[in-house]
């Protein structure tokens, strides 16, 4: 088995949860970690010196949009991705088989590849295994991810176990296309609803040898408690030694309930999203900054906050923002989420160090408030 980037530094003595780092050409990212997304090499709405000062170690940028504009070789000319948008962290880039399933209608796959028609434009092109690894190899990042096929909810056990097996001779193809640049190469495990497909693509996947293991094709529609079920049952069949990353995913809850099942490794578009939206994250709840109550509320988000958001404006200020279409408005709420998100991994962190990760979950959700802003 190759010989894995990742270095256990604590365990919980009451559950799986766990505590590491992650070796990258760009640095040591500390586990468990939150990725904010940056699809197409910006994260939304912040800048790169905003990321650093809340504490962002990694972020995720992704292939199949990078591939239709501006294009990978172009970022390469240009000294690559972390020149490109003036990130010295780490990256890690996404495959482009999600975008792929989600555009299904513009998309052919086969053995070879993905045939697909850009959504931009309509132009016909295609990604293998093979062109999916050279494009984040010219791109530069730290941690490229495997072509996939992600198998939709509900599917039937004939449907999943087809796409599971093409995803596992896609990653065959993926390794063995992988040039010795020291850039990470992850695996991600299928298998559909369907803990036996999930179990083979694991022996796969080992079989193979990678730098890191992911959970692919969760969070597509399916009941939490069978996504929490799918992702407890799989992590516990990767081995201890290496990085595991549930893609994705997700909410806060999610993202302790995961850590508490073994998870490592997070990405979701959700901070940033629901922070256009005007939905704020807050140690007690979610909160909608749009809601009448807050027009002339002179507090901060979050009591407990100290994100250069909640420093300095207040809910009512942020409301009329919003209720403005202000520019402004998505800057300092995305500020504020990420800061949130950021921070929660980095308590969880804490609380595993000094093993009461257990007693941190129990008081995460005394902490919510009984009854959430949920309205939009």
């Amino acid at each position: 088995m190759k010989s894995s980037p990742f270095r256990l530094l604590k365990r919980s003595s009451t559950c799986p949860a766990r505590r590491g780092e992650i070796q990258t050409l760009h640095g040591v990212v500390e586990t468990p970690i939150f990725m904010p997304v940056g699809t197409q090499a910006t994260v939304k709405g912040v800048t790169p010196e905003n990321l650093e000062a809340l504490g962002a170690q990694i972020i995720l940028a992704n292939t199949y949009h990078l591939f239709i504009r501006p294009g990978h070789e172009l970022i390469g000319q240009l000294g690559g991705l972390h020149r490109f948008m003036h990130w010295n962290r780490p990256i890690l880039t996404d495959s482009g088989g999600f975008q792929i399933f989600s555009l299904q209608k513009l998309a052919r796959i086969s053995e070879e590849g993905a045939n697909f028609k850009s959504h931009l434009d309509g132009a016909d092109l295609f990604l293998s295994p093979e062109k999916a690894v050279e494009v984040q190899e010219t791109l530069g990042s730290d941690i490229m991810m495997c072509l996939d096929t992600c198998i939709p909810y509900p599917a039937d056990r004939e449907e999943a176990g087809r796409s599971t097996a093409l995803t596992g001779r896609w990653a065959r193809r993926s390794r063995a296309a992988q040039r010795d640049t020291g850039q990470l190469l992850f695996g991600i495990v299928q298998g559909g609803m369907y803990p036996d497909l999930r179990a083979q693509a694991v022996d796969e996947l080992l079989s193979i040898g990678f730098d890191g293991y992911a959970l692919g094709g969760l969070s597509v529609g399916e009941p939490h408690d069978l996504m929490m079920e799918i992702t407890e049952r799989t992590a516990a069949l990767l081995p201890a030694e290496y990085p595991k990353y549930l893609m994705g995913v997700g909410t806060p809850e999610d993202l302790v309930e995961a850590v508490y099942r073994g998870i490592d490794m997070f990405d979701c578009v959700m901070p940033t999203r629901n922070a256009r939206n005007g939905m704020l994250f807050t140690s007690t709840g979610r909160l909608v900054i749009k809601n009448a109550r807050y027009y002339n509320d002179a507090g901060p988000v979050d009591e407990q906050c100290n994100c250069y958001t909640c420093r300095n404006y207040s809910r009512s200020y942020l409301r009329h923002l919003y209720m403005a279409r202000e520019i402004l408005s998505s800057h300092l709420n995305t500020i504020h989420n990420l800061h949130y998100y950021v921070g929660l991994l980095r308590e969880i962190r804490q609380a595993i160090d000094t093993d009461c990760f257990e007693s941190f979950r129990r008081e995460f959700y005394n902490r919510r408030t009984k009854v959430e802003e949920e309205q939009a």
